[in-house]
């Protein structure tokens, strides 16, 4: 799971809800010298380029001011997109029924990327069925999930 300091998750989850959005997650990566803060939003009626403005625009200033990061980085506004990121458990619960991708942080069964139908969550495990097979997944050792698009 992607582990964003406690004080960042709270202010930009403040910021985000009081604006009238969902924050669907944060993802914080630093490479070299600059950093790459991505927030993904998300409201019922969709996503458009002004409401990233309008969070990018809101966020900035407050991230300014409570500096909860070191060093440099880049802030990035998204929508999740058709190949939404799960980030939380109850993600895993909403979206069962739907394919989705799972990389791990550490190896299971000798592999660390699953693709297969999400069934849900149980005591912190991710339940896929993959080809007939039911597989757990640890919440805690998934470094990346993200539903994948049927066209």
């Amino acid at each position: 799971m992607r582990h964003v300091p406690e004080k960042l998750q709270l202010i930009v989850e403040n910021v985000v809800v009081s604006m009238g959005y969902e924050l669907v997650g944060i993802e914080f990566s630093q490479h070299d010298d600059t950093g790459l803060l991505r927030i993904y939003i998300d409201k019922e009626q969709g996503i458009v380029l002004a409401d990233c403005q309008a969070v990018s625009h809101q966020l900035s200033g407050v991230l300014d001011v409570e500096d909860p990061i070191s060093g440099n980085y880049n802030l990035e506004i998204s929508s999740p997109g058709m190949d939404r990121p799960l980030f939380k458990g109850s993600d895993y619960q909403r979206f069962a029924g739907n394919t989705v991708k799972i990389k791990l942080a550490r190896a299971q069964d000798g592999r660390k990327n699953f693709k297969g139908v999400l069934q849900g969550i149980e005591n912190d495990e991710v339940i896929l069925n993959m080809d007939g097979e039911e597989i757990r997944l640890s919440l805690a050792n998934i470094e990346q999930s993200r539903l994948v698009p049927i066209f």
